[in-house]
């Protein structure tokens, strides 16, 4: 089985999730970067492929050149991957779809949920995978996490609460990873809530299985002069009837990537920590504990498969991305891979930044989230 071949959208110099993506894209070797338009600036692009060592007349300056120098070759790529600033999502995922290529992007699906809708029909047109990296689905203890208590583990959920505090962003917002995200015209409607909040959210629902029906959203932009949110509170209102709290903050000082989520049953809780990824607790009415472990004997058969180490040698954020990239090449290939997000779940994130964005600017109280 040889390689798929990846083409990048975005990932120039400087840019942090450029490189994540392709460390993550390789790591199990069924996929080779070999092409990408790293910059809209050709010079940025070419020197971008020199670092990630790829042939230099694969470092286009375009997209159209990318496109078609690609389909001219016997080895061209097989499918795209986006990893720029929002607002560059949909234009780029359009041109790849409309070129023939599978498409993978990253979080939010877009800048705006006008442009999620333009994507969906766009990507039911093409016919071809798409797949959204919701990084911490691929986690293999959230995976196990999601499969007991879809299996009655903790019983009827009734509470979930999911964390992601940050304090990267507590002063100016300096250097390229920042500036971006508290640019409207860059990083789209939402700061904070679209790019950590998202995650929060689509965690929430992936380890529960449970779709948020209803929110009432307090977003607020702390640091003075800022355009977009960052600090956020929202309470959730879940299909079931669970109730749910959500807190996203880019302006906790001392706080690193602090996401965590915890649902609770009539029967029993069960908490993930993305600081300590390889740990599950569950918790139980009689008061016992149990502590799952990655790399045991105790896991199902979907997280034991994401493995890649034994027990007590630390995974994480890399092999996470890793995951999602090898199921989207099992799709590309044809093959199933159901715990992929895809362009469904990426809609579903951009209406939650836009229900919370306008509900909290409107103070509209309770609103219904619906697609």
């Amino acid at each position: 089985m040889r390689r798929l071949r990846m083409g990048m959208i975005g990932g120039g110099p400087g840019a942090f999730i450029g490189p994540v993506h392709r460390f993550a894209a390789e790591l199990d070797r069924e996929i080779e970067l070999v092409a990408g338009v790293f910059s809209s600036d050709a010079g940025r692009s070419a020197a971008a492929g020199e670092s990630y060592r790829i042939d230099s007349a694969r470092a286009y300056p375009s997209l159209e050149a990318m496109f078609a120098g690609e389909a001219a070759r016997d080895d061209g790529i097989d499918f795209v991957s986006i990893v720029t600033p929002n607002h560059n999502h949909l234009p780029s995922a359009r041109a790849a779809l409309a070129a023939g290529y599978p498409v993978i992007t990253d979080k939010p699906l877009t800048a705006t949920l006008d442009e999620a809708h333009q994507l969906a029909g766009v990507v039911a047109a093409a016919g071809k995978p798409f797949g959204v990296t919701y990084t911490y689905s691929g986690y293999p203890l959230v995976r196990e996490a999601r499969a007991r208590v879809a299996a009655g583990e903790i019983g009827t959920v009734r509470k979930v609460v999911v964390e992601y505090p940050q304090g990267w962003l507590a002063g100016p917002a300096e250097g390229k990873q920042a500036e971006w995200r508290v640019d409207p015209a860059r990083a789209g409607l939402g700061g904070c809530i679209g790019d950590i909040g998202v995650h929060a959210f689509q965690l929430a629902e992936f380890v529960t299985g449970l779709r948020v029906t209803e929110l009432l959203a307090d977003l607020g932009s702390v640091v003075p002069g800022r355009l977009l949110d960052d600090d956020c509170s929202i309470l959730l209102r879940f299909e079931n009837g669970a109730r749910g709290v959500l807190l996203a903050s880019q302006i906790e000082v001392g706080e690193l990537n602090g996401l965590r989520i915890r649902a609770y049953g009539d029967m029993g809780g069960i908490v993930w920590r993305q600081e300590e990824p390889n740990t599950l607790t569950i918790s139980r009415l009689d008061g016992t504990c149990t502590l799952v472990r990655s790399g045991t004997g105790v896991l199902g058969a979907d997280a034991a498969s994401r493995t890649r180490t034994p027990g007590g040698h630390p995974e994480g954020y890399l092999e996470a991305f890793a995951n999602l990239y090898r199921d989207f090449a099992a799709i590309v290939r044809g093959d199933a891979a159901p715990l992929l997000p895809g362009i469904a779940e990426g809609v579903r994130g951009m209406t939650f930044i836009h229900k919370a964005v306008t509900a909290s600017r409107e103070n509209a109280g309770w609103v219904k989230l619906e697609d």
